[in-house]
């Protein structure tokens, strides 16, 4: 459980952030939930699917290795890829809420966090740093996110557009990985929408996200590619 208060800039005033990314930090993970806010950047680098949550919802979620505690795009301390998922950027920061109002949270325990290494949270004389202002912007991706998730799995069910999929790899003929129980945009369900449809979902700003989600899934070949490039280096 993360030992989180809310960030004040007299008690907190120097606190630092360590940089960079590894298993230490909690990056070691082969999948990461994604939020709605990030899909444009995130389908670039990594396939996008759903998993179902225990209300009967559903989570975004982004692929990142095969192996469990494998997270493909870490490379010695630095996650290769053009965007990292927001989860992650967010740091050792968390947003709290009091009377519905979002509160900027900090957790004390979290590894990121130090006294004399890192860049600094705040200013000489108060004001946020860059570093916080960075992980700031990730949190307001989920926050966002958070938000968005409820009416935009509800427009794409009422569209038939949720399909469960499995994800099936085979690397040589000994070594096959599959990951059941996911689900993504159909994309027969997609190119079928009548007019009506288009014009629900574009104008409730879903359309652009479920082509996002159905266009990532061609990312698996990079997820082929960066897991045999590992086999061979080990």
């Amino acid at each position: 459980m993360p030992n989180a208060v809310l960030l004040d800039n007299v008690q907190h005033h120097d606190l630092r952030v360590i940089g960079g990314h590894g298993p230490a930090f909690g990056d070691a993970v082969n999948e990461i939930p994604v939020f709605a806010p990030e899909f444009a950047e995130l389908q670039r680098d990594y396939p996008l699917y759903f998993r179902q949550t225990e209300n009967g919802g559903f989570q975004t979620y982004a692929l990142l290795g095969l192996d469990k505690d494998e997270n493909l795009f870490l490379v010695d301390d630095q996650w290769q890829a053009r965007h990292v998922p927001a989860m992650s950027n967010r740091g050792p920061f968390l947003i709290g809420m009091n009377d519905d109002q979002p509160m900027l949270m900090v957790d004390l325990d979290h590894p990121r966090l130090s006294r004399s290494e890192g860049e600094p949270v705040f200013l000489p004389h108060g004001g946020n740093a860059p570093a916080l202002e960075r992980h700031m912007r990730a949190l307001r991706t989920i926050h966002q996110g958070v938000e968005l998730n409820a009416p935009m799995f509800a427009a794409f069910q009422a569209e038939g557009l949720i399909a469960p999929v499995e994800i099936a790899i085979r690397l040589d003929d000994t070594i096959e990985y599959k990951i059941p129980d996911l689900f993504s945009i159909s994309q027969e369900a997609l190119s079928q929408l009548s007019g009506e449809g288009l014009e629900r979902l574009n104008r409730a700003g879903f359309l652009a996200l479920a082509f996002q989600v159905a266009g990532s899934m061609g990312n698996m070949t990079r997820i082929i590619e960066l897991k045999n490039r590992k086999r061979v280096a080990l």
